[in-house]
């Protein structure tokens, strides 16, 4: 399906709490002098403009983004995120999606490989990333990214961090999540992966991480941030990250970051937040 564009929820608490994770796996694999990939599955456009007539339809980013930047009393791991995320920013009234991040973080030789289907979002892709002149470290392609990332594995530096975060649209992608994952990890057990997914009132939502833990519970870490509580209503009322060999130092960081973050983005008093790992 072509109907999905991330611009309409971009920097939401679901974009907060994504990319916070993103950018701590990307800074522990920086703190090690051995290059890596970079692979993401469901690109989008790189970064967004906040007053657009996309993201200004719903005006999503109010109750995250706009939050996070007037926020005076966070964790010192989060401000610090804060200041890293307004460095990245190109311009005034943008936010940066997850390839910008990881374009701007990830350090040479490593390669950037980008997969985004919609026509536009992967010009705009192309667009946005121009400026960083990253040459033949940058490989986007229009194609479908489940595929492409069985593909790219293994890489050729043999360590990657890997972002799947499809829109889950259709039914049909929490199991070709499952199943792409399966054939990745068989092909890679090493790498990093981190999976992005609602919090919906449906039952293949609800049962997602359980599957999820299914196959991969020897070496995981959850994190799910609800900003209100489900109450048989409608719409995504939160999202989680599963990471497949997390670093080991994000749990105890996230038992203090992922409090604020509830804090920051909640909708109601009933919002709450889930954080379960096993890391050997």
């Amino acid at each position: 399906m072509l109907s999905y564009r991330h611009a309409y929820h971009a920097g939401n608490h679901a974009d907060l709490l994504k990319h916070y994770l993103l950018s701590r796996v990307l800074a522990y694999y920086n703190g090690k002098q051995k290059p890596y990939d970079y692979i993401d599955t469901h690109a989008g456009a790189g970064q967004y403009d906040l007053s657009g007539d996309y993201a200004q339809k719903n005006r999503e980013y109010d109750s995250g983004f706009t939050r996070l930047l007037a926020a005076t009393d966070l964790p010192a791991a989060l401000a610090a995120w804060r200041d890293e995320l307004r460095a990245l920013l190109p311009a005034a009234d943008t936010y940066p999606g997850s390839a910008l991040i990881a374009a701007k973080t990830l350090p040479p030789p490593g390669k950037l490989h980008l997969y985004e289907l919609h026509p536009a979002d992967y010009q705009a892709l192309q667009d946005n990333l121009r400026p960083l002149r990253l040459g033949r470290r940058l490989h986007v392609a229009q194609s479908d990214g489940f595929t492409g990332l069985i593909a790219c594995l293994p890489p050729a530096s043999r360590r990657a961090v890997i972002l799947i975060d499809p829109p889950y649209e259709q039914k049909s992608d929490y199991q070709t999540t499952l199943d792409t994952l399966a054939a990745a990890y068989k092909r890679f057990p090493s790498g990093t992966y981190l999976i992005w997914y609602p919090c919906l009132p449906r039952d293949e939502s609800r049962h997602f991480p359980a599957q999820l833990n299914q196959h991969f519970g020897d070496n995981y870490l959850r994190a799910e941030l609800h900003v209100r509580a489900e109450n048989g209503a409608h719409g995504m009322y939160g999202s989680g990250m599963y990471l497949i060999n997390p670093p080991y130092t994000l749990p105890a960081e996230l038992a203090t970051t992922l409090p604020a973050l509830r804090d920051l983005c909640a909708e109601s008093a009933d919002s709450r937040i889930i954080l379960d790992a096993r890391i050997p």
